[in-house]
């Protein structure tokens, strides 16, 4: 795809959507960046009529509902924007022949298998937002691409990273739980994927995370080390001791393997440790 085309950015108010804005226009493609206020997915005719006004050669769909659990209680919302609002993207894009790539989530997988979950598992997701990306997924025809990633942290929005350095900053002791492992994922390295991707016009499903996994126990550790703290402040909890319990049910196992990116000879984003001490750094300044 020409550096210069035009691609229309969904969710560019989130913190992957303002990183895939900005990886774009810094490789010289005529970018249209749509928030929410903009842009409203679950809208059918003003997408429809946003994408035929504008006809641009790609979108990068990353505008979804997704705090967890506020969708566990309210599903009907979910599924309006992750997988209608989605159907809605989807015909446009197909009204006026943009290829589409479509942010998605280690969710739509019940984490309960041993080893990495590759693009060909099946999908059985345990949560309403879980159900409602899946439900995404399956309004995206041959064509198109779908990314899924995981534990995703940027500069933008709220995330556990900052979550971390903000309960790091208040207290002396931290818990988090060691029965969750993924696989942390940094905006800015996944909007240089999704712009490969889009530049190569690939389609199908990909696993697009920085490597290295880890239980949120382990992270919150390494947050700390990069921060120059010691790491031993934070001690580890199982998910069934948490107080109150979390209202929506987390993968056990959210480490995706990028085997589809892997195996095509696409180099793999870089270990998570490196964007992690690139954004303390950033953060903390």
């Amino acid at each position: 795809m020409s550096a210069r085309a035009r691609v229309l950015v969904t969710g560019a108010g989130g913190q992957v959507g303002c990183e895939v804005v900005r990886e774009l226009a810094e490789h010289g493609y005529d970018v249209v960046a749509a928030d929410r206020a903009a842009l409203d997915v679950a809208d059918r005719a003003a997408a429809l009529a946003a994408i035929t006004t504008l006809v641009p050669a790609a979108i990068v769909h990353c505008a979804a509902w997704t705090a967890v659990d506020a969708c566990q209680g309210d599903p009907d919302r979910a599924y309006q924007v992750n997988a209608l609002g989605t159907r809605h993207v989807v015909e446009g894009a197909r009204r006026v022949g943009a290829h589409l790539v479509a942010l998605s989530t280690d969710y739509v997988f019940d984490g309960e298998k041993s080893a990495p979950y590759v693009e060909w598992d099946a999908p059985n997701p345990q949560s309403s937002y879980g159900r409602s990306k899946l439900g995404g997924e399956l309004e995206i025809g041959h064509g198109a691409a779908i990314v899924r990633t995981s534990w995703v942290c940027g500069a933008h929005g709220s995330n556990m990273l900052k979550t971390i350095l903000g309960l790091a900053a208040e207290h002396e002791t931290l818990t988090f739980v060691d029965d969750q492992r993924g696989h942390p994922t940094f905006a800015d390295d996944l909007a240089t994927m999704l712009r490969v991707i889009v530049a190569h016009r690939m389609t199908g499903v990909y696993h697009a995370t920085n490597q290295g996994a880890v239980s949120w126990f382990e992270f919150a550790q390494e947050v700390l080390r990069a921060t120059g703290a010691d790491p031993s402040r934070v001690r580890p909890i199982a998910t069934s001791d948490l107080r109150p319990p979390r209202p929506a049910p987390r993968p056990r196992n959210s480490v995706l393997d990028n085997a589809a990116l892997r195996l095509q000879g696409v180099t793999l984003l870089p270990d998570f440790r490196e964007p992690l001490t690139r954004l303390v750094r950033t953060l903390t300044a």
